[in-house]
Parts: structure tokens; sequence; C-alpha cells
């Protein structure tokens, strides 16, 4: 046992609270006072409050905090920097590797016919291409060279076996027009109930203002012919939501309904799978892609509102969740055989 241990050992036996109870009332109050300033085990205060001083030089002067600073500084200024062991002259050392050749043995050397031999000497590498598929060789070639040289009766692919790393020109595909849907033309003859207007298509337009599409939808309240009503990406958001779920608790003839790839949180598609419930003519509804993921309380309301709504038949929504997946399955499954029983009627 060292000597620290056997210093500490006459304090093992001490018994703290009959010290405490020999204390005055005056020493109690200092030693509370002691306590609450000094905290030793908290690392975030400075060493002053976490230990007493216990040196005896007294200071020499008040703490100048700018001089010390520009001490510090001009010390480290005057430190010379640390020389290289060996310096650097740009010398490169040793000899650079060179893989060595790699003779093939006898046994494992092919000889052909000087025939062949001279014909794939002289062979384009067309040929080459053709050759390696019609050998099975596909690793030698893209998907493309080797479709092209097996259904191919002639040598058609000018490419080669030299292009394999290089990826296939697929032609361009040229975006779809812009929607040329006329929004305002459209409102008024959804408030006019005008008949031979059966689908409302606002997709892809984006810079519709909000305003207008909660009129559209307070139109389409009343409105008797519009069996399809799509606002793909069209920037929608709770607002347009909260409108088409009211729009939904009093229209009676739409059948098709699409609000995807917008910005419908879980409480928008949440308004709008309980206004579902309240109508029955209702066939497709789609509420896929949109900018967060509304959860599974909301997955679990999507496959609860599919089994209580026999009307819907086609649903559009990717589910994350198997449990929700799954009754949603069964749903669409019993829904659409009710529906085949119904035409047979």
């Amino acid at each position: 046992m060292s000597s620290y241990q056997k210093e500490l050992e006459k304090y093992r036996d001490i018994d703290e609270d009959e010290i405490l109870r020999t204390l005055s009332p005056e020493e109690l109050e200092q030693l509370d006072c002691e306590l609450q300033e000094m905290d030793p085990e908290n690392m975030l205060l400075p060493a002053g409050l976490r230990q007493r001083d216990q040196t005896k030089k007294s200071p020499t002067g008040p703490l100048d905090r700018e001089a010390l600073l520009q001490y510090l500084e001009q010390q480290a200024l005057e430190v010379k920097e640390r020389d290289d062991l060996v310096p650097f002259t740009g010398e490169k050392k040793g000899k650079p590797y060179i893989q060595p050749k790699r003779e093939i043995p006898a046994q494992e050397q092919i000889t052909l016919e000087p025939e062949l031999e001279e014909a794939l000497a002289h062979a384009t590498d067309a040929e080459m291409c053709d050759i390696a598929a019609i050998l099975g060789m596909y690793t030698l070639m893209s998907n493309k060279q080797y479709y092209d040289a097996i259904c191919s009766g002639e040598i058609c692919n000018t490419e080669g076996i030299s292009s394999v790393v290089q990826p296939d020109k697929y032609k361009p595909v040229p975006d779809e027009p812009p929607n040329p849907t006329n929004i305002e033309e459209i409102l008024k003859k959804v408030r006019s109930n005008d008949k031979d207007l059966e689908e409302v298509n606002l997709n892809n337009i984006q810079d519709i203002p909000i305003p207008m599409l909660s009129e559209l939808c307070e139109a389409m309240k009343t409105n008797t012919y519009v069996r399809s009503f799509s606002l793909v990406a069209t920037r929608s958001g709770d607002p347009i939501a909260n409108a088409v779920a009211d729009m939904l608790r009093e229209n009676r003839s739409l059948q098709s309904l699409n609000i995807e790839s917008n910005f419908i949180s879980s409480t928008g598609l949440m308004a709008v799978l309980k206004a579902v419930r309240e109508n029955a003519t209702l066939t497709e509804l789609r509420v896929d892609n949109q900018r967060q993921w509304p959860g599974d309380a909301v997955e679990m309301e999507m496959a609860t509102v599919l089994e209580q709504c026999p009307s819907i038949v086609r649903f559009g929504y990717h589910f994350t969740q198997q449990g929700p997946r799954a009754r949603a399955a069964q749903a669409m499954t019993r829904n659409n055989e009710l529906r085949r029983q119904q035409k047979k009627r």
C-alpha cells in the first residue's frame, strides 16, 4: 500500500454526521457557501470556481487580456519553424513498376488452321463483334451490339468490340407540350354547368393562383356533368386539399379525382380521405407522390376508407407499410368483385 493510500485510511472511519453536529450555525453557513461556490466535477466552469486558489503568490498586477493576447501572438511569431529532417529536393528515387509479361504455357496455347489465322488477322472490328456474338461471348460487347449481331443476317453494327465502354446513343425524347387549358374558360363552364364539359384537366400548370383553384373547387360543388377532375403537379397544398374535401362532400357526379405530385401534407390528405367517406359516386382516387411521406396514420386511414367505400375500384398510392398495403389490396379486390356483380345484374 502506497503512502498516499495509508494517509487516506485514517479518514475511512470518520463519522461525518458527528462532525456536522458539532459545527456552529456560523460554520454551517460558511460550509454551505463554500459548497455553493465550488463545483469540482463541472468541467464547464473555470478553474477558479472548481477549486480554491492554493497559491500564496500575490498577483503582480491587474489582468490585461489584450496585452496577454499580443504577448502570445508575438511569442508565436518569434518561434522558428522546425526544419525537415530530410529536405525535399524533387528527386525521384527507385524504378517505376513495370508489370512482367506472362508467358502462356505450351499446353494452354491454341493453334488454328492457317486459313482461320489469316482470316482473323485481317478481320475488321465489326466482323470480330459478329464472331463474338455467334460464339456467345456477350460480355465483350454491349446488349445492343449483341442483339444486332444475332438478329441480323449481315454485318450491320460497325462499332466493333472496341466500343464496349461507350454508352448506347438513344434518341432524345422531347418534353411534353404545355397544357393548353384555359383556366378562366374552364371556370366559367363549370359555374354554368356546361353539359359538354365532362373532364377538367389542369395537369402540370404550376402558375395557377390559389384563389382561382379554390373558386374552381367551389364551383364543382354544384356541377352535375364533370366526371373527371385532375390537379396533377399544380403545386397545390393543404388549402386546396381542404377545398377539394369540401367539394367531395357536396358533389354527386364526380367519378375520378387525381391530386398526385403536389405539396399536400398528411393533414390535407386526411381531410380528403374523410370527405371520400361521404361521397358515394367516386370510383377512382389518386393521391400518390406528394412532397413528403404522409405517415403510418394516413396509410391506415387509406386502407379503412377503401374498406368502407365499396364504390372506389381504382386507388393510386404506393404503400410503404405491409399492413395497410395488404388491407388495401383485399379491399380493392372486393370492391371490383362487387362492381362486376352489379354489372351482371
